[in-house]
């Protein structure tokens, strides 16, 4: 299997730590989405995005990475992102991406999120939130997500 991960990580490094995690298990090399051309993502057998949640949302560069994917059949993907707060209830952040990358053609086949450092406004005032993470355990949570990533891509093959 051959596997990519477009990954933006700006604030404290967080996302990127996760993004090395899951690419150590899935033997993929993590880019930036101006590394990659669209034209590339088509060799890889899946493709994963992540970064940062501000304000709700993944970062603005990875979001105009994809709205700019030509609407395409493509591959097997998945979503990540770390974040002060989880990806829970009815406003899940995970799932403008997810719809955005299934109207580009990709087979979203699941989402993974821990809790990062945070000190986006207004948390910077009091130091910020979440201080330590992703930690030890959020970094095991992302290899195991990733072996099942790749067990499930290689039982379908």
């Amino acid at each position: 299997m051959k596997a990519v991960i477009v990954c933006t990580s700006v604030s404290h490094g967080n996302t990127r730590r996760i993004a090395d995690a899951m690419g150590q298990v899935l033997e993929a090399r993590v880019v930036a989405p101006g590394q990659l051309d669209a034209a590339e993502l088509a060799r890889y057998d899946l493709v994963g995005f992540g970064s940062g949640i501000f304000l709700g949302s993944f970062h603005a560069n990875l979001r105009a990475y994809v709205e700019a994917l030509p609407r395409e059949q493509r591959g097997t993907a998945f979503v990540f992102a770390t974040s002060g707060f989880p990806d829970a209830g009815p406003q899940r952040f995970s799932r403008p991406l997810v719809r955005l990358l299934t109207e580009r053609g990709f087979d979203v086949v699941d989402t993974f999120s821990c809790r990062g450092f945070d000190t986006y406004l207004p948390f910077k005032i009091v130091g910020g939130i979440r201080k330590g993470r992703p930690d030890a355990s959020d970094l095991a949570a992302a290899r195991s997500f990733a072996e099942g990533l790749r067990a499930r891509i290689a039982a379908a093959s």
